[in-house]
């Protein structure tokens, strides 16, 4: 099972600013150093919530792209891209490009977005975001797939569209999709190559939510095992909270079937949980998002994996 690990690119509220980049570099680096398999950022414009002044995050992207350069062995991806905000084949060409640059480690994630006050700051349509999604994702997974798409659509449209160069892996970039509910489901059931589901910190509370995607692969004629499964989870570190902060947690992150907590150890065996229920790769975002709870995570890492070399080690002397 994969590990994986959010950077932070929005405002911190200890700050009132985004954390630079040469600050994420060094995240990304570390994190890359202490063994995670894979960086991903959050796609959003801006975030403005009732009785709260607005804050800001870095174009996701950008950043993304620029990690792309500065690592060498993780994969890297958004957890996940507003299909709304780019024009979809335009998405297409971006994300080979920025594989290229990768060298072939670019996991391409999609989601519909929720955040309806930045789709109206920045001018894009709110309305129909699930057709905008299943269109979008038609033009996307033509383009990655077979290079080429004659596509009409109410939303978008890429005539006799054709993906030039076809990057690194041609037809083989992931295509990843969040998806909730019977819509979302049957879309990455017929188009995705991995499907996202977030935030769970207890396997038994995420299974509830896979049968929903076993449905929709039924529903459609795929085989389930031929969808990679990634799961989102908090991990919450108290001490790095004000108390203000502790009491006003979101049921997100307060409740225990959302967030992981306690010591390195208890980490790393909420992470080893997974191991046993069809999870292939966990994401884990640290709350906060800061230097000082990367570096508790990698500790978290480094515990699971000495414990699975541990295991390993013990099954080939028993065969042996």
């Amino acid at each position: 099972m994969k590990i994986g690990v959010v950077l932070p690119i929005g405002e911190d509220e200890a700050t009132g600013q985004p954390p630079p980049y040469a600050e994420v570099r060094e995240l990304a680096l570390a994190a890359e150093s202490a063994g995670f398999d894979s960086l991903w950022l959050p796609d959003h414009l801006l975030f403005r919530f009732p009785d709260q002044a607005a804050f800001g995050v870095w174009e996701c992207w950008s950043i993304l792209t620029a990690l792309a350069e500065a690592t060498e062995r993780v994969e890297l991806g958004a957890l996940v891209l507003c299909l709304p905000f780019r024009n979809p084949a335009l998405l297409a060409k971006m994300a080979v490009t920025t594989d290229e640059v990768a060298g072939g480690r670019l996991i391409l994630g999609l989601g519909a977005g929720w955040h309806e006050p930045e789709f109206e700051a920045f001018g894009v349509p709110y309305a129909d975001r699930a057709s905008q999604f299943d269109e979008g994702l038609q033009i996307i997974a033509g383009l990655l797939r077979d290079g080429r798409v004659d596509f009409h659509g109410q939303h978008f449209s890429a005539p006799d569209c054709e993906l030039l160069p076809r990057g690194p892996a041609p037809g083989e970039l992931p295509l990843l999709v969040a998806a909730r509910g019977p819509c979302m489901l049957r879309l990455t059931a017929r188009h995705a190559d991995q499907w996202n589901a977030a935030w769970f910190a207890r396997p038994e509370a995420f299974q509830a939510e896979y049968a929903k995607l076993l449905e929709a692969c039924d529903a459609v004629g795929r085989d389930p095992a031929t969808v990679g499964v990634t799961v989102g989870l908090y991990v919450l570190y108290p001490d790095h909270l004000t108390s203000r902060q502790l009491e006003t947690l979101p049921e997100s992150l307060s409740h225990p079937d959302k967030a992981l907590r306690g010591s390195p150890e208890e980490i790393a065996a909420g992470l080893a949980a997974f191991t046993s229920h069809g999870v292939d790769h966990l994401i884990c975002n640290p709350i906060p998002n800061r230097p000082q709870t990367q570096a508790g995570l990698s500790q978290a890492l480094g515990i699971l994996r000495h414990q699975q070399a541990h295991e390993a080690h013990v099954g080939t002397t028993h065969r042996s």
